[in-house]
């Protein structure tokens, strides 16, 4: 069954990419495109061509990709270290409360300090903490693979705020269209799949020949080769660098509470994402348990679970590109979070396998287009000012609620029940945000009107403002 599941969406895969593909070729082509039109943001410098941002959008990429492969290849032998040392589980679960813990506590604070001192900067560190944790994987010292996983989860913090900071001001700085952002951010979410999937086995290869600790000494490799590629390739961009840390956290937490499209983002954020990382722990006793009742079914294929899971998130990333021509991605996202709410109540409903798994593959794909869809709508309403610090506030719910779940040690049922129930929160949450911005929303030929009124109004002023000389001369 595994197999014949994986063949047939990475059929559905190739095929929906290669959709992607022709639409965006289509895109560039179009009138205005091929001449480096653009759309520029208010205050922005001189526009640049499809040529150059197809340049600039490579660069992150690469950077981007690298960074999450340096985290793709530590998941699947963390555990198994912690245990290769001789921990139990209630030790290694400390261990990793420890992680999303630190995540929580420090965040805020490293977000702050990106929007004062560079986001540049702050993705360097990221590069030094986060190989700083792998050195500690080579001590079986408690002590010490507490300090890597306090480092490891301040890591984490700059890895999903500093990176997307970087890129909106940096697009929006050199005037790039709206929309590729967005494209942008949906080729990262594909790549990042693309990525877990090659880490799983380069990962395992390495554990094969130098051990449990040598997919960590990997990952070191990557993470110096991350910040080479940072120092030699991107420029400095900052928030509010006028203001100190910890006034640049006070000024982000009145910008989020004084704002209700701020709040509605960062509790739908904090549901959905708490759901998922949930989500990472319990598909496999779930599925292991479905296997159990299905006679015959035996022991169940981790590794081809994950490529498949990974090849649904591919779908979804390329659906996004679909799906946000059509429609805000306040609307349908609110609809992909009703879609996902009905999986996980369906996977409390039967222990038959097959309907487990395809509820959990139907997820996966949810998250493929979630990803790309929020950070297209944090770039609309989360101010450039304190845009890291704000990210980072964002996670600290949502590692509280993975901290909690992981320390109530709860039943499976019960777990995939209360992510249903945090996906309820995050579908109303979204409603509410797309009924208070959606006639504020920009689509398409909206914006090409805006630039036209725009260009009619300088043009006016400039004609105003020659008769007034014409009439004082």
């Amino acid at each position: 069954m595994y197999t014949e599941v994986f063949g047939v969406l990475c059929a559905a895969c190739v095929a929906i990419r290669w959709g992607q593909y022709a639409a965006e070729q289509r895109d560039h082509a179009a009138p205005g495109a091929a001449a480096g039109s653009t759309v520029k943001a208010s205050g922005s410098g001189s526009g640049s061509g499809g040529a150059d941002f197809g340049a600039f959008q490579r660069n992150y990429l690469l950077v981007y990709l690298l960074a999450v492969a340096s985290d793709w290849l530590q998941g699947p032998y963390v555990y198994a270290l912690y245990s290769s040392y001789g921990y139990d589980k209630a030790a290694i679960g400390q261990l990793f409360i420890a992680g999303f813990g630190s995540s929580a506590l420090f965040g805020t604070v490293v977000g702050s300090v990106a929007d004062k001192y560079g986001r540049r900067s702050n993705v360097l560190f990221f590069a030094l903490t986060y190989g700083l944790s792998c050195v500690t994987k080579h001590s079986p010292d408690y002590n010490i693979l507490m300090v890597g996983r306090v480092l490891g989860g301040i890591a984490t913090s700059i890895l999903f705020s500093a990176f997307e900071s970087w890129l909106v001001y940096e697009h929006n700085k050199r005037g790039y269209e709206a929309a590729w952002l967005s494209e942008t951010f949906s080729k990262a979410q594909f790549g990042n799949a693309v990525v877990a999937i090659a880490a799983g086995q380069v990962a395992g290869a390495a554990a094969s020949v130098g051990g449990k600790v040598a997919p960590f000494d990997v990952s070191l490799a990557v993470l110096v080769l991350t910040g080479l590629v940072v120092a030699a390739t991107w420029t400095e961009n900052y928030g509010d660098a006028t203001q100190s840390v910890s006034g640049g956290l006070r000024n982000a937490w009145r910008t989020i509470i004084a704002d209700e499209k701020i709040v509605l983002v960062g509790i739908v954020q904090s549901c959905f994402e708490g759901a998922m990382y949930t989500f990472v722990f319990m598909w496999t006793p779930a599925l292991q348990a479905a296997s159990n009742v299905t006679a015959g079914a035996g022991e169940i294929p981790h590794g081809m679970i994950f490529s498949t899971f990974m090849v649904a998130i591919m779908i979804g990333s390329s659906l996004f590109t679909f799906l946000s021509k059509q429609a805000p991605e306040e609307l349908f996202l609110r609809n992909a979070f009703a879609v996902s709410v009905c999986v996980f109540m369906l996977a409390t409903m039967t222990t038959v396998l097959l309907p487990v798994y395809i509820s959990f593959l139907m997820f996966e794909v949810v998250c493929g287009i979630y990803f790309p869809a929020m950070a297209t709508v944090r770039s609309r309403y989360v101010p450039e000012e304190t845009r890291s610090a704000t990210l980072n506030f964002f996670r600290v719910p949502l590692n509280a609620i993975v901290v909690f779940m992981l320390y109530k040690n709860w039943g499976t049922t019960r777990v995939l029940q209360l992510c249903a129930l945090l996906l309820v929160v995050a579908t109303s949450c979204q409603h509410r945000l797309y009924s208070v911005s959606k006639v504020s929303i920009p689509r398409g030929d909206d914006l090409e009107q805006q630039e036209e009124r725009r260009e009619m109004i300088e043009t006016d002023e400039a004609g105003m403002a020659d008769a007034i000389e014409k009439v004082a001369s």
